[in-house]
């Protein structure tokens, strides 16, 4: 689920430049867990497979990908908590 409607605001930022499948998701499901609902993630990753690991990551776990941006290092998400 991707809404790109908005830029909205980071609450946490996670770093995963570097990192590759599947260490971007698993990271990204402990830093979820660890905000209230409503916050948002903002994930920064260069892993080529990030955009749809985390995409299949957000669908199966009902979280919300509030942007996907392109950047010069990598790509950068913002991820809703909403369970």
């Amino acid at each position: 689920m991707v809404d790109s409607k908005s830029p909205k605001q980071a609450h946490h930022t996670l770093d995963c430049i570097g990192l590759y499948c599947p260490t971007p998701v698993l990271k990204t499901r402990q830093e979820i867990d660890k905000l209230a609902i409503g916050e948002i993630l903002e994930v920064l990753a260069d892993d080529p497979a990030a955009e749809e690991d985390l995409k299949a990551w957000a669908k199966r776990t009902g979280q919300k990908i509030l942007e996907i941006k392109k950047t010069n290092e990598g790509m950068r998400f913002l991820i809703q908590k909403k369970k």
